[in-house]
């Protein structure tokens, strides 16, 4: 079997070099550069933190937000601290402590039940681990933002006062 070898007919040391194709990109770069610099108010910009918008067709009901705990009818956990939700995290950013329940009805519940939203890469495998339906991530809150990494720490208090956040 012969090698065939292909001449690259056509095509002068400038366009085998790419020189016109780098001039090419560099001329709509400078001219979206300067039309945005001159054109200043014209440019979609938002201050997030001082200006924000709200998005005008609400959030997925498959969107996962922030987790949160949810209730019994009698203010208790649902959690059973089976330990479910912390074996399927990929992260291993979910800690419980079990302890017995004093209801003879119930097993067992969590003492401690925290989430490190700093570890946490929000994919969902507790919530659908979790037999009985106890950590959700629909809170609606998409904007997890605080002034010290242990604020990330969230422990059951806070994700049992994390109420839902869209609507159906």
């Amino acid at each position: 079997m012969a090698m065939v070898v292909k001449d690259n007919n056509g095509q002068g040391f400038l366009e085998k070099i790419y020189i016109p194709e780098i001039i090419r990109g560099l001329l709509v770069t400078s001219r979206h550069f300067f039309k945005n610099l001159f054109n200043i108010k014209q440019v979609p910009t938002i201050y997030y933190p001082e200006e924000r918008t709200e998005v005008k067709w609400g959030l997925s009901p498959r969107w996962r937000g922030r987790h949160r705990l949810t209730r019994k009818d009698d203010g208790m956990p649902r959690c059973t601290a089976c330990m479910l939700c912390a074996t399927a995290c990929p992260s291993h950013c979910i800690y419980i402590e079990p302890t017995e329940s004093a209801d003879p009805a119930v097993e067992k519940y969590p003492a401690v039940f925290m989430i490190d939203e700093l570890r946490c890469v929000f994919c969902g495998l507790c919530v659908e681990a979790c037999p009985c339906d106890a950590i959700r991530m629909d809170s609606g809150i998409y904007s997890l933002t605080e002034y010290s990494r242990a604020n990330f720490l969230y422990e059951k208090d806070v994700l049992m006062a994390t109420e839902r956040g869209y609507k159906d």
